[in-house]
């Protein structure tokens, strides 16, 4: 999957202390795209923008 066109945002679950930082990638075309920030050449796991939608949604309702 390529992924240079990818502009990497911090979730804003993620903590401030350099600790569990995920990034979200959702600028390219059809895919969004999950990483550890402290870990960004190791591969990303990339859904749908429908797939990533449910999973947020499911998050939130057991938040």
């Amino acid at each position: 999957m390529e992924l240079t066109g990818a502009r990497w945002r911090k979730s804003s679950r993620s903590s401030g202390n350099g600790g569990n930082c995920v990034e979200i990638a959702d600028n390219l075309p059809g895919l969004v795209a999950v990483r550890d920030s402290k870990n960004p050449t190791d591969p990303a796991l990339t859904f749908t923008p429908a797939a990533w939608r449910a999973f947020v949604a499911e998050l939130r309702e057991r938040a």
